[in-house]
């Protein structure tokens, strides 16, 4: 009883759906399940919907970006109708994650910055931080929803690991 108590408080606060698919995409693109799970906790909890900016799905892909997704990873039918697909938005997702992890030598703090406030302005704030003789911290993100969204991410990337190693196939 207090086992399947724990499991449903578990799925309150930190939801899991879709883990096959997270796992899947995980293996394909080299990625930790976790952070797929983490970076979806923060864009939808797991409900998706659209957003005012017109991001779809779990992940909240732009339909522009999945367009260059769509192109930079070879494909060439996309229809913005799939984002709603988890699966669909899950590869997408996932493949801008590894995109952007390759973007910043498997920086984490800033692959996920990047996929909230875009790698223009992460470029940028890495740049001004090296200009300054540092080094871009979470600390120091001048965007402070950002700043936010990636200390989300990475404390929901602890607590998924913690929380689902079975399901997201960390074992």
């Amino acid at each position: 009883m207090l086992a399947r108590v724990h499991h449903a408080v578990n799925e309150l606060a930190l939801p899991l759906s879709d883990a096959s698919v997270i796992r899947e995409q995980a293996a394909a693109k080299h990625l930790d399940p976790a952070l797929i799970a983490a970076v979806i906790y923060a864009e939808t909890k797991f409900e998706p919907r659209t957003s005012s900016a017109g991001a779809e799905g779990l992940m909240q892909i732009e339909p522009e970006t999945a367009e260059f997704l769509a192109k930079l990873s070879g494909g060439y039918r996309f229809t913005t109708s799939d984002l709603g697909t988890p699966k669909v938005n899950v590869a997408y997702g996932s493949y801008y994650l590894r995109y952007l992890l390759e973007h910043y030598d498997g920086n984490e703090m800033l692959a996920v910055a990047a996929y909230n406030a875009g790698l223009a302005n992460v470029d940028k704030w890495v740049a001004q931080a090296r200009a300054e003789g540092g080094e871009l911290t979470v600390r120091t993100i001048p965007f402070s929803q950002t700043r936010a969204y990636v200390q989300r991410v990475l404390e929901a990337q602890k607590e998924y690991r913690a929380t689902y190693p079975r399901q997201l196939g960390l074992n």
